[in-house]
Formats: structure tokens, C-alpha cells, sequence
């Protein structure tokens, strides 16, 4: 599978936009889209899949290493993959968009915001192209998507003033239709606001498809890990809008190993019969009414004082603690299980690539194990005074005095969204 990168000059800019217009060109001229987004984002792959119909890929250097970076490309299925960049090109020491275009050998289309430049949008341009020599990074920065920019005139004076070695690879003219709007930890998801597909299907119009496609390559390809026993198991995974934010990969992983079925607490469901229960990250903050009424919850609370293994990662830790308290101040009862209070706050508490150290052995890992991961929350916990954790914390903020992993019971909750090529879900799976 070919490959090519969306990196943007900044945050803001539009990669995002141009990313789905990119997805909705290739497919209308009859290739089979894979999309991806490099860093550990939840939020901008739920729009790529709605576009393009199948779950997007995470890439990130940080969490996966280089070969896991490879790994979860080529499990992709299409004839192309198109990536989305974080931030700005060169952003990020944990895993930058142009870090995964170097480990993957994939050309960089740089998208720059053109309305109110011509020639400044080639000077950009190029300056992002020879920087990479200064970063120490072996990318090359292909071709250019304009954002926001008119046609006539202005579309060519952005396409003459290119270097010739520097593709124009179309525009995406300006448009309200096409702002997703955002709210805490990013966008809204991709069933929440999806783009009005007139306004999309025009912006992909005005893009040169077979020129993206032309410019693809395929990345090394890794050893693949040794396969692992099934274990026999079955695993609730909590699955709706309190509680969508997982990799595919981790699902995978899952389900390779593990019966897999899924439950929505905030709409009635119940505990299905178990062996052990994944509570993925979320907005438990905007659904702490229905989860507070929630049977699924107080059938976890006693089946977890039971010694039910419980993995909650950052929305999952909020459910499982005492009480969850809104940013508008109300307070709403959890599952109890864990000994903290949360509450939000206007402002993200920590955003970060972490690194965690198991204290001792613990659902996933084995003491003195690392994990890296990912921490991006709006809420703070105050655990009580004779909370046990699981974690260290090497690099990150984690829950409190530099630890992580707070644990009741067989019951582990953390601040951090781990891959499974950081082998946590093994560990959780063999620990059960």
C-alpha cells in the first residue's frame, strides 16, 4: 500500500479539511483510501472514517517504536494510505509528523494557508523543504495543497511561484461549511459534526488526485511480532460516546487473543457476563448524568470488588472513581471503585507522551516493565490519602506526585491512552 503524509506549516491550518478532501478525491477517482493520522488523536480519525468508511490507522513513533510504526501501516488495507500530520510539521519530540514520514519513507504534501499569500506560500514552501536537512530529518516535502485559497488569479500565482521540483497539488477554496467545530480535547467527533458532503465533494473537485497518487510510495515493510495463544477469555469493552476513544489496533489485539463484546452504559445496557472489562477513554464529563443512573456501572463496582479485572484508561479512570464533578460544578456519583474525586477544569491539565514505570507487577505490566503512552485531559483527581499506585511516572504528569495507575482491588486506572504494541493489552490479557 503507496502512502503519502498531510503535514501542515501549524496547528490550525487546515490538515484536517484537506486531509478528508484528499480521501474523498482518491476514492471518487477509484482508489481504495486507507486513511491514518500520525500522533495518538482519537478525534481527527473518527472524521477520516466516516469519509472513507473504514477506521483510520494510529502512527506515532513515541508509543509504537519503529517497527510497531510499520506494523500498523501495513495492516492498513487499500491502494492508498493518506496520513494525517499533527500539528505543524516539525512539532512534537515524542513523534513529529515529519519523525513518521522519515521511519515510513512517505512523501510530505505540505498544506499552507494561502489566503492572504502567493509567492509567500512557495516561500513557505520551500523553507519547510530545506529545514528538513537542519532537523535532522531524511523527508522530502513533495507538493503543496493551498487551504483557503480563491482560483484565477490568485491559484496561479500559488502554482507559478512554486519551485519546479515542488508539485501544486490543487486548493481548498474557502468555505464556513467546512470549519468542524471544537470544543475540549479537539473537534467534535466525526458522527457529531460531519462535514456537509456538497461542501467536501466541491473542495475534493479542486484537487489533482492523480497527482497525489503519483507521488505515493510504499513503506519498508517490518517483521511482524510472534502471534500469541488465545487465552479463552471474554472481555467487555464499554463502547459509545462516554467512551470512544481506542485504537483499532487495540481492538485487533483483543480479538485475536480474546472473545471481545461490547456494552453502552449510557444507554442502558448491562454488564454482559465477563471475565474482565476495558472502560477506553472518552467525554464521561458530558454523559455523567446517564453514567451516574448507569446499572452497567454499580454491576461493575461489585463485580470489581469481587476481584474483576478492570482497565480504565483516562475517561475510564474518571467512571471509576468516587464522584465526577462538571465544569459547571455539578456532581454526579461513578462506579466508586477507584478512591478519587475528579473534577474539570476550563484549561487541559496535562498533554503529553508519557512514560511509565511499573512499581510492581499490575494488569499491564510486570514490575520494573516501561509503558509509553499518551495523557490529554481537562480533569484532576484527588485521590485519597491512602491511594496505592501502579506507576512511576518517567515522563508525563500522571494522577498525582508524579504517579500513575491508581489501583483498588484488580482494578487499574490511569491518566495514560496506551497502543498495544506497547504490550499492555497482553499483559491485561495474561493477567486475567
Amino acid at each position: 500500500m503507496r502512502g503519502f503524509v498531510l503535514g501542515g506549516t501549524a496547528s490550525g491550518v487546515g490538515k484536517t479539511v484537506a486531509t478528508l478532501a484528499a480521501i474523498r478525491a482518491l476514492d471518487d477517482a477509484g482508489y481504495a483510501v486507507q486513511p491514518a493520522k500520525t500522533g495518538p488523536d482519537f478525534i481527527d480519525p473518527s472524521h477520516h472514517e466516516r469519509v472513507a468508511g473504514t477506521p483510520s490507522r494510529t502512527l506515532d513513533a513515541w508509543m509504537q517504536g519503529e517497527a510497531g510504526l510499520r506494523r500498523n501501516y501495513h495492516r492498513g488495507e487499500g491502494d492508498l494510505c493518506v496520513v494525517e500530520g499533527v500539528m505543524g510539521l516539525y512539532d512534537g519530540d515524542g513523534s513529529s509528523t515529519a519523525m513518521v514520514a522519515d521511519l515510513l519513507d512517505l512523501p510530505v504534501v505540505l498544506v499552507v494557508d494561502a489566503s492572504a499569500g502567493m509567492e509567500s506560500v512557495a516561500a513557505t514552501a520551500l523553507g519547510f523543504r530545506e529545514y528538513a536537512a537542519h532537523a535532522g530529518r531524511d523527508i522530502e516535502v513533495a507538493g503543496v495543497i493551498a487551504q483557503r485559497a480563491h482560483g484565477g488569479r490568485h491559484e496561479r500565482g500559488v502554482r507559478e511561484a512554486l519551485p519546479d521540483a515542488m508539485a501544486y497539488l490543487g486548493r481548498v477554496p474557502p468555505n464556513s461549511d467546512l470549519e468542524i467545530p471544537d470544543r475540549h480535547l479537539g473537534l467534535h467527533m466525526g458522527e457529531e459534526s460531519p462535514l456537509p458532503t456538497e461542501a467536501l465533494d466541491a473542495a475534493a473537485d479542486h484537487l489533482d488526485s492523480e497527482a497525489l497518487a503519483g507521488l505515493a510510495r510504499e513503506p519498508p515493510r517490518p517483521s511482524e511480532r510472534a502471534s500469541r495463544p488465545p487465552t479463552g477469555n471474554r472481555v467487555a469493552v464499554a463502547d459509545d460516546a462516554a467512551f470512544a476513544f481506542r485504537y483499532p489496533a487495540t481492538l485487533e489485539r483483543l480479538r485475536e487473543r480474546a472473545e471481545v463484546v461490547t456494552f453502552a452504559p449510557t444507554r442502558g445496557d448491562a454488564l454482559p457476563d465477563c471475565d474482565a472489562v476495558y472502560l477506553p477513554g472518552g467525554y464521561p464529563e458530558l454523559h455523567a448524568p446517564a453514567l451516574a443512573d448507569s446499572d452497567a456501572l454499580d454491576d461493575l463496582a461489585d463485580r470489581a470488588a469481587d476481584g474483576l479485572p478492570v482497565l480504565g484508561e483516562c475517561g475510564g479512570l474518571m467512571a471509576l472513581s468516587e464522584t465526577l464533578t462538571t465544569a459547571d460544578g455539578d456532581t454526579h456519583e461513578m462506579a466508586g471503585v477507584l478512591p478519587a474525586d475528579v473534577r474539570m477544569h476550563d484549561r487541559y491539565q496535562a498533554l503529553d507522551h508519557v512514560e511509565l514505570r511499573a512499581r510492581g507487577d499490575t494488569l499491564t505490566a510486570r514490575e520494573g516493565g516501561t509503558l509509553r503512552g499518551h495523557e490529554f485531559h481537562y480533569s484532576s483527581a484527588d485521590v485519597a490519602d491512602d491511594a496505592r499506585f501502579a506507576f512511576e511516572v518517567v515522563r508525563g504528569d500522571g494522577i498525582a506526585d508524579g504517579l500513575d495507575g491508581l489501583t483498588e482491588h484488580r482494578t487499574l486506572g490511569t491518566y495514560a491512552h496506551v497502543h498495544p504494541e506497547s504490550g499492555a493489552f497482553d499483559a491485561f490479557l495474561e493477567a486475567i
